[in-house]
């Protein structure tokens, strides 16, 4: 029968690849999900603090939302061909 690993529950070991898996509900709490780029810096002995990148294509969609008339992007586009 397979031995099942002994672990504290949220706890997890960094492997030789510098690498951890960070627990279901630390990231639930956090508000992290698949996906998200995050940036690590350490906060003193002991402690890394994960922050979410933002997502700069969400910023800024829809700011320039009215600086061109109804189709004018259009007609510059036409000049391409």
């Amino acid at each position: 029968m397979a031995e099942v690993k002994k672990r504290r529950l949220g706890s997890s070991k960094i492997c030789s690849k510098n690498q951890i898996t960070i627990p279901v509900e630390a990231m639930r709490n956090a508000g992290l999900g698949v996906g998200d780029r995050v940036t690590a810096r350490s906060d003193g002995a002991g402690q890394v603090i994960l922050e979410r990148e933002p997502d700069v294509v969400a910023e800024l969609a829809g700011a320039l939302t009215g600086v061109y008339e109804q189709g004018e992007l259009d007609d510059l586009r036409a000049e391409w061909d």
